[in-house]
């Protein structure tokens, strides 16, 4: 009872908390040009430590169809206009493997996340929808052009290039890079597992390549098949690349640049309205 009534006669001590800072909210600007810049650099170093793979095959890829077709088709086709069927066919080829790998970059690197889990490391770090959108473009972006740059080099060991206008070149080459960098991140974002990506290259992005005029000249196909060509973005994209080689195309340079800059508007709005809802990346 004496400890009782003890315990009953203590006061309370009163230990000090000690003082909690409040939360700094760290200021950026604008823009958070560091994590933009650190997204962007994992996305380039992600492609270049498998370059064999993301560099050189395809650029193999390209000269192995260059010399299929050469071979099975130059003594039947002679000329396309005013060039021989080699320059002709050159420009297609490059700009088809700017626009894979432009695709294989964006849409691997979000599907790969999200199957191994670690897409949080992206939605975490205190980055904009915005940011992260414009650091996987770049690297789809860089992608591309390395790609391109690589495959036309080699080509002119084969090829008799005559750049008629670069500016052009380089505008479809940007435009090209930029739509199918976008493509692949909705497609990325879109499919669960890999066979519903497999779907999306092998019965959209395929076909689409291939009917799009890059081993031949649209003129030649029948006229309904020539109006279901100029619905195809892949082909006024193909035909523009080209057109700043040879100095001539299927379509105005306006209307293919047209085409260009509209699509590839709508798929970034696109695109960031998925990344600002978290579309099946927060669930």
């Amino acid at each position: 009872m004496s400890d009782v009534t003890e315990n009953q006669h203590l006061k309370p001590i009163d230990t000090p908390v000690p003082a909690v800072a409040p939360p700094r909210v760290r200021q950026f600007g604008a823009v958070n040009w560091r994590g933009l810049w650190t997204l962007y650099h994992r996305e380039v170093k992600r492609f270049f430590k498998v370059f064999t793979q993301t560099l050189a095959a395809p650029v193999v890829t390209t000269l192995l169809f260059y010399t299929i077709f050469t071979v099975a088709l130059q003594s039947r086709v002679g000329t396309v206009g005013t060039v021989s069927f080699t320059v002709f066919l050159a420009p297609g080829l490059i700009m088809m493997t700017i626009l894979q790998n432009s695709f294989a970059n964006t849409s691997s690197s979000m599907m790969t996340s999200k199957i191994q889990g670690n897409i949080v490391d992206v939605l975490m770090p205190p980055i904009s929808p915005l940011e992260m959108l414009c650091g996987f473009l770049g690297g789809g972006l860089t992608r591309g052009f390395i790609v391109g740059i690589s495959a036309t080099l080699a080509m002119m060991v084969f090829v008799d290039f005559t750049f008629h206008n670069p500016a052009i070149i380089l505008f479809f080459a940007f435009t090209a890079s930029t739509m199918m960098a976008l493509l692949g991140m909705i497609g990325g974002i879109w499919a669960e597992k890999f066979d519903h990506m497999a779907a999306i290259t092998n019965f959209i992005v395929v076909p689409l390549s291939f009917l799009s005029g890059t081993f031949y000249s649209i003129d030649r196909l029948p006229e309904i098949w020539q109006t279901v060509a100029h619905l195809n973005p892949f082909f006024y994209v193909i035909d523009g690349f080209r057109c700043g080689f040879i100095g001539q195309g299927d379509a105005p340079f306006w209307l293919g640049a047209l085409v260009m800059v509209t699509v590839d508007v709508v798929l970034f709005l696109v695109v960031h309205r998925m990344l600002v809802t978290g579309y099946k990346l927060k669930s």
